[in-house]
């Protein structure tokens, strides 16, 4: 039988794609929330971005670019994301979704991801010693070259991100419109 933390990695982006059908009914969106939300997802899809752009996955431990400030930058992204359309949506269920959301499967799959990266590299430990899990730290771990792969970035197809961002708030600014008319 396979373990939550697989069971949670594996569900992670079906459940959000059949959260955001419920995100859309809840959503009671005015002009300035949407803009307020919009003004949070957008360093979210940003970091989400550069991330994306530095991590080579299960190929060698990132601790370059916004990994040096938290060792999950693509969560802590996702996690402004989802705080910015909460805003956007002006729904405490909502809200109270999301944090349950991250709760439930996020936080497992990072502990899941991080004991297999703790396998992986043996560096990981003292890593992971100075750089927090979440909450990013002021001063970079390593001042180690950083750069940003526009390949890397493509591969991981993380422009799907601002895609789906754009398309929700144009979907809340309809709603919004359609209600007002």
């Amino acid at each position: 039988m396979a373990s939550w933390p697989a069971i949670a990695r594996r569900i992670r982006v079906p459940l959000t794609f059949a959260f955001a059908a419920g995100y859309f009914v809840l959503a009671r969106p005015t002009g300035r929330s949407i803009l307020l939300g919009g003004i949070l997802v957008l360093p979210g899809v940003i970091l989400r971005a550069v991330a994306s752009g530095h991590v080579q996955k299960n190929e060698q431990l990132t601790t370059a670019g916004p990994y040096a400030y938290t060792r999950n930058p693509l969560y802590l992204g996702s996690l402004i994301i989802a705080a910015g359309f909460a805003v956007a949506a002006r729904s405490w269920w909502v809200a109270v979704a999301m944090l349950l959301i991250f709760a439930a499967i996020y936080i497992p799959v990072i502990h899941n991801e991080e004991a297999f990266l703790r396998q992986q590299f043996p560096e990981f430990d003292d890593y992971s010693r100075a750089v927090p899990s979440l909450i990013p730290r002021l001063r970079p771990f390593r001042h180690a070259p950083s750069a940003f792969s526009w390949d890397l970035y493509l591969r991981h197809r993380e422009y799907n991100a601002i895609v789906g961002s754009i398309a929700m708030m144009l979907a809340l600014a309809a709603k919004l419109y359609w209600h007002l008319n």
